[in-house]
């Protein structure tokens, strides 16, 4: 929730959800109790600022127009109480509410197991801890073979061994659980050769490739064909016949048909998916690496950001170019990433907001629709803002939250002319109520993305979101007259 306050919503629950499953696997809680609390955290936090959501930046796009400015906090006085109150719902009722699904299993045979080493660094926060307090006892679909330490093998490894850096830790299991183990802190693949590749790890791809018959190292060892030189990617495991072979990875003399664990650059597939020295080439469905090394100036640019745009100094869009050109300076990200980064989307909808908002008044439509609203509430102000805040925040369960703002905001316009309050708490109503998507899962994107990974069905959905909807009504409803009087 405080991430999502400062994050657009979508990214933020892409970079969870395999971190949530990665955790449910080691500690064996079942993901379905975690990622539609998950998504619903993350739609409370959004609320709380101007760039928590693309919502509120439609929001204050319309206002902007009008010459209404919101400061990045503005939102807040509402926002914290809401998710404050609403987070409190989550803890105490979903492990309740929430179904039990275990993820379906696959039975050894099935597939293909790897052996891969794996190096504890220096620094680590596992080095000291035990394998039981650092979690690798009871992971799903891997688990740890043995230990070499300065030249030793320590076989069938126990719960109370103490991890020590330089560790080589050997994991077997399930391709896609071994790559988990690359995001806990400070365990990297040993491979030596792994470090001599020119391509940042962070932009790096993991593949799987089968050897073919045109391989020009057959019957040579890994070592000695010089893979790494020759395809600028590096071997973190070997299978032969779906079982893995118990030899250190350079050693190992490759055949036809062998299946490769491969770390390679991100041109790799392009390159030698048609060759005939692979007959297979498929990229692992793996997290993307993460780029650890620039996190603090990253949060320092972030940080800055905030605190120009919170203080006023400079406006909003002045802060965010500044910092737009800070992580690109420190090496944060990269030109083609930010580019991709873009929401063009959003773009388009404030467009669309600010230009359907004209239409729809020029035609007269939004006045028509506005009248209907008006009728239900009579000239209380207040029943006429309840009124809109429900109408918006059913429209967002079957239209996205960014379509329901642009459809709302001039009808809501027409409202307050006709009941004669103010615009401001209007638009606020309707900037709460298009994010407040708890009830169907097409209503807002991060609960459609959860919704294959937690097992969830519409049920799901209704019984936990329906309360949930009840109680930030009745909060934003209490608050936004508190805080904008509708006189």
């Amino acid at each position: 929730a405080m991430i999502s306050s400062f994050l657009n919503n979508t990214p933020v629950v892409a970079m969870l959800i395999p971190v949530v499953r990665s955790w449910h696997q080691r500690w064996g809680v079942s993901a379905s109790k975690l990622l539609l609390p998950l998504s619903y955290a993350v739609i409370l936090g959004g609320t709380c600022t101007l760039v928590g959501t693309s919502t509120n930046l439609i929001v204050w796009g319309y206002l902007l127009e009008r010459g209404t400015k919101l400061g990045l906090f503005d939102p807040l006085p509402v926002g914290l109480p809401t998710t404050a109150l609403g987070l409190l719902y989550l803890l105490l009722m979903a492990p309740r509410l929430l179904a039990e699904r275990a993820t379906r299993s696959v039975t050894a045979g099935d597939v293909r197991e790897y052996a891969v080493e794996m190096l504890l660094l220096e620094g680590s926060p596992l080095v000291g801890k035990t394998v039981e307090e650092a979690g690798l006892r009871h992971l799903q679909g891997v688990y740890l073979a043995e230990i070499q330490r300065q030249g030793k093998i320590l076989p069938a490894v126990g719960p109370e061994e103490v991890l020590s850096a330089g560790d080589r830790l050997v994991f077997v299991g399930l391709v896609d659980s071994i790559m988990d183990l690359q995001r806990l802190p400070g365990l990297v693949p040993a491979p030596d050769q792994l470090f001599k590749l020119d391509t940042p790890r962070h932009e790096r791809v993991v593949v799987e490739a089968v050897i073919g018959a045109g391989f020009p190292g057959l019957g040579k060892t890994i070592r000695d064909m010089r893979f790494r030189t020759l395809y600028d990617a590096v071997v973190l495991a070997v299978t032969r016949g779906g079982e893995r072979i118990k030899a250190k990875v350079g050693d190992v003399v490759l055949e036809p048909g062998d299946c490769l664990l491969l770390e390679a650059g991100a041109g790799f597939l392009e390159r030698f998916r048609h060759a005939r020295d692979f007959y297979l080439i498929s990229p692992v469905n793996a997290a993307p690496l993460t780029r650890n090394d620039r996190a603090v100036p990253a949060l320092l640019v972030v940080g800055g950001m905030l605190l120009l745009a919170g203080s006023g100094l400079v406006s909003m869009l002045v802060a965010a170019m500044m910092a737009a050109a800070a992580m690109l300076v420190l090496g944060c990200t990269t030109p083609e990433a930010a580019r991709q980064s873009v929401e063009w989307t959003v773009l388009v909808a404030v467009g669309a907001a600010i230009g359907l908002g004209e239409a729809m008044g020029k035609s007269g439509a939004a006045a028509y629709l506005a009248s209907r609203l008006a009728t239900v509430g009579g000239d209380d102000k207040f029943l006429a803002l309840v009124t809109v805040y429900a109408a918006v925040a059913l429209l967002t369960e079957v239209v996205t939250n960014n379509a329901a703002a642009v459809l709302m905001l001039p009808i809501a316009e027409n409202v307050a002319r006709l009941t004669g309050a103010p615009f401001l708490p209007y638009a606020l109503a309707v900037m709460f109520g298009a994010s407040a998507s708890f009830i169907t899962p097409m209503g807002y994107q991060t609960n459609l993305m959860v919704q294959g990974p937690g097992g969830y069905r519409a049920g799901d959905y209704l019984r936990l979101g329906i309360p949930l909807q009840l109680v930030v009504g009745a909060v934003v409803m209490a608050l936004i007259p508190w805080f904008w009087p509708l006189q």
